[in-house]
């Protein structure tokens, strides 16, 4: 139930619904959302570079279900397979190239500005989104997430100047 509230919420006040009643300019925000990459083939110890599990793949489509509704204008990705994989299937549905980052090398005042006003989606690491949600919202909030964390997703909207950060566990 709370899920569902959640996506009432994102649908009734998102930018691309705001556009269509001429409220865009008085109300323009950005839309940021952060999950970290699905499960990762564990099996080699030495492979730096996984695809995804059987259970990763599952969690992939879930998100795929997740954000069907929900209209994306961009989509990041770091350059590894896992996390790849898991916006692959987003990405062609809604017709948008992942473009890749670099955790270490974000200048985020430059990030920000390039996504002003736009609804979009980043995928990450354990270590890598709760630091890039931090130099976001321009606090130290949310440390490393656990290990076996891959379902929480975080919800950073600045509107107005005014920024708000959710994280939402999702039960799938």
């Amino acid at each position: 139930m709370k899920l569902l509230k959640v996506l009432c919420f994102l649908f009734c006040v998102h930018p691309a619904y705001t556009q269509t009643l001429g409220l865009k300019d008085s109300f323009s925000e950005s839309v940021y959302y952060f999950i970290r990459h699905a499960e990762k083939d564990r099996s080699n110890a030495e492979n730096k570079n996984p695809e995804l599990n059987q259970q990763g793949k599952i969690r992939a489509l879930n998100w795929l279900y997740f954000f069907r509704e929900i209209p994306l204008d961009k989509i990041y990705s770091t350059n590894y397979k896992r996390t790849i994989q898991t916006v692959e299937q987003i990405a062609e549905e809604k017709n948008i190239a992942i473009s890749y980052y670099s955790p270490e090398n974000i200048d985020v005042e430059n990030f920000k500005n390039q996504n002003k006003n736009m609804s979009i989606l980043i995928v990450g690491h354990s270590n890598t989104t709760p630091a890039l949600v931090n130099l976001i919202i321009g606090q130290n909030k949310f440390e490393k997430m656990d290990d076996n964390d891959n379902s929480s997703m975080f919800v950073v909207r600045e509107l107005a100047g005014e920024i708000t950060v959710e994280r939402i566990i999702t039960k799938y």
